[in-house]
């Protein structure tokens, strides 16, 4: 008796495995149409302009250094010389400064508001998952799954976009 509900089991396990739902979506086809997507590009673009605002005002500054030094200096005594040759090189410290920490705060920035717009869309895709009953939904997008096989997975992408309210 205990053969025949092994070999009953064998024999059903493989078609339950067949009945599983798998799902894929495209997140690159998603996330540029939300919403918030468009208020981070917005809020990025307006950040990059007041750091390159900045920085062309630096330039400004230093080059107007560059320039009266130039000008003034063979008629400059030694000392002064060596003390505007070195602010002029503190300047270009300064600047490179700048421009290091704001593509640090730049990076810092998108990744927080890139990562608020995932999260968003990673909890739209287990919504639809669940409801849908899926096992699983793979995310074709940014080449991490090789391949999916559109024929034995269901594209969910206009549920996912549905959850997220976006036409």
């Amino acid at each position: 008796m205990k053969k025949i509900i092994i070999i009953a089991l064998m024999a059903v396990l493989p078609f339950g495995a067949f009945a599983q739902k798998f799902g894929h979506i495209n997140s690159s086809d998603i996330i540029p149409l939300m919403s918030e997507y468009k208020a981070a590009q917005a809020e990025m673009e307006e950040l990059v302009k007041q750091y390159q605002e900045e920085l062309d005002y630096m330039q400004n500054e230093y080059s107007k250094k560059v320039d009266d030094y130039m000008k003034n200096r063979e008629t400059l005594p030694e000392s002064i010389r060596e003390r505007r040759e070195q602010e002029l090189m503190e300047s270009q410290q300064k600047m490179q400064q700048y421009y290091n920490d704001c593509e640090v705060n730049k990076n810092q920035k998108e990744t927080q508001l890139m990562g608020a717009i995932e999260d968003k869309v990673l909890k739209a895709i287990k919504a639809v998952g669940e409801e849908g009953g899926y096992v699983c939904i793979f995310n074709i997008a940014g080449g991490v799954v090789p391949y999916v096989s559109s024929t034995l997975t269901t594209d969910v992408t206009e549920a996912v976009k549905a959850k997220l309210g976006i036409k």
